[in-house]
């Protein structure tokens, strides 16, 4: 059976269109990163599910957890 080999993209093979998206993509997820920390680090221990320290690595998974925090870690 044949292999495929499949070249890894460069940035300069990327249209216009696909680099843009790839900066929304990247800028959304650094956004909710920073927002969880920054509310992670603000919010009183009694007031979030768990520990602070476990949720701390959490928020460093892609896009996953931040949303994961905001959505499960804090107590209303």
């Amino acid at each position: 059976m044949a292999r495929r080999s499949k070249k890894k993209k460069r940035w300069s093979d990327l249209s216009d269109q696909q680099r843009g998206a790839v900066v929304v993509v990247g800028v959304v997820q650094v956004g909710l990163l920073v927002a969880a920390l920054r509310d992670l680090w603000r919010r009183p221990a009694e007031e979030i599910r768990g520990s602070k320290l476990v949720w701390l690595p959490i928020c460093f998974v892609n896009f996953f957890g931040p949303l994961a925090y905001f959505r499960f870690g804090r107590k209303r």
